[in-house]
């Protein structure tokens, strides 16, 4: 077997994990897909919104800053759940910007939990619009967000294992 040359996939949630044979080394890789395609939301539907006129930038589309902040909650309520208690926003990594967000469109973020931590979850987070007039949907912007679970004091705490 050439190295590098996929033996099969196993689904894991929902990502794709291949399993790849690398011969020189006499180890197995794991390679992680996303299992949707570009054209389809990643995660879970966290958040709708309505971007309104009093949302806009000066040039008449949806304040970017607007966006993050709805990303941000989003990301705040996945990781509130899985932290079973407070968070903080500790890190916004890789934020791409990718079409604009108009007034009337509904924006739809996404939310899917890529790695636990002792203390720290890291969220990748996509944001979609489904177009006011068209209602097609279109993927506006993605990012990572992480987070990390604080006691009372705002001190951090270690995640609890997950519930069953």
């Amino acid at each position: 077997m050439r190295q590098g040359t996929a033996l099969r996939g196993l689904r894991l949630g929902s990502r794709l994990d291949i399993i790849v044979a690398l011969p020189r080394v006499k180890r197995w890789a794991v390679l992680s897909q996303l299992d949707s395609s570009p054209d389809q939301p990643h995660g879970e539907l966290t958040i709708r919104v309505v971007a309104m006129p009093s949302d806009t930038n000066a040039n008449g589309d949806i304040f970017g800053g607007w966006v993050l902040s709805q990303m941000d909650m989003a990301c705040g309520i996945a990781a509130v759940e899985r932290a079973q208690g407070r968070v903080a926003t500790i890190a916004v990594d890789a934020m791409t910007f990718i079409r604009p967000v108009k007034v009337g469109d509904v924006l739809c973020v996404y939310t899917d939990l890529d790695r636990v931590g002792r203390t720290s979850m890291r969220i990748h987070v996509e944001a979609w619009a489904r177009r006011f007039h068209s209602r097609v949907r279109e993927k506006v912007t993605d990012a990572h967000f992480t987070f990390v679970a604080i006691d009372e004091n705002g001190r951090s705490r270690p995640v609890p294992a997950p519930e069953r």
